[in-house]
């Protein structure tokens, strides 16, 4: 790989970090990053630039470990129905995102 790749994904990371910082809401964190993973996976783009913002941008900006604590924190206070509500929720809202991340991208090219 070259290093060029390695410094973008670097870059790419701290600016998806950054943008978690700001918007500091786990469920439209969830929701943009998979739009934005929708727009992405559209596009023809080459390898290496698909790599860099799915695995640089798409994985820092959506963190998975902030769905699992909000879900641990349901499960610990023992409240199954909104784990079970919540966690079905946020599955069927994120595909739906990605898919019309997927859509919308298709009708602007």
């Amino acid at each position: 790989m070259k290093i060029n790749k390695y410094i973008f994904i670097i870059l790419v990371c701290y600016l998806a970090t950054f943008l978690r910082l700001l918007i500091d809401n786990n469920f439209i964190i969830s929701i943009v990053g998979s739009f934005f993973f929708g727009l992405i996976i559209s596009k023809q783009l080459s390898y290496s630039r698909q790599e860099i913002l799915l695995s640089g941008f798409c994985s820092c900006f959506t963190s998975f470990s902030g769905f699992i604590y909000y879900l641990y924190k349901f499960i610990n206070q023992g409240n199954w129905v909104k784990f079970l509500i919540f966690s079905n929720l946020i599955i069927i809202i994120n595909l739906l995102s990605m898919f019309f991340g997927v859509w919308i991208s298709r009708k602007i090219t």
